[in-house]
């Protein structure tokens, strides 16, 4: 078995996030402008209750496909912004409003963004819906 690179986890983790509804999904290779982690992955969900459950099920699945655990999580009391913590990848879900008004994109604007066309085909083995084009 290869080892995961944070490129190819950081497409998987977008994947895990696309299959269950977050939208506006965005990974920033922030590796040339930062020493904490290689990429962010940020997407957005419309009410606080689907940025918890997106972010509980990004976690199992992470930890029942990869036996990885968070270095860290960080979250809101009304769930509008939760943020994992995997040491060479960071992943913020955010509610629609708290995305555009933090405009992590924008402050990080010197990073690299991938193209969700590349981080699907990246992480299509990863796939719950292998045989669906989306």
């Amino acid at each position: 078995m290869t080892e995961l690179t944070s490129y190819k986890f950081a497409c998987v983790i977008a994947r895990i996030l696309d299959e269950k509804i977050a939208s506006n999904i965005s990974i920033l290779n922030i590796s040339n402008v930062s020493s904490f982690a290689d990429y962010f992955v940020i997407c957005s969900a419309q009410t606080s209750t689907q940025v918890k459950a997106l972010t509980e099920n990004l976690s199992e699945k992470i930890k029942n496909t990869f036996s990885r655990l968070p270095l860290g999580k960080e979250n809101d009391l009304k769930n509008m912004w939760n943020l994992i913590d995997y040491g060479d990848v960071v992943v913020h879900i955010l509610k629609d409003e708290e995305r555009a008004t933090y405009a992590i994109e924008k402050f990080w604007n010197n990073a690299y963004s991938i193209p969700k066309e590349t981080w699907l085909k990246e992480s299509v083995e990863y796939s719950e819906y292998e045989n669906i084009e989306r």
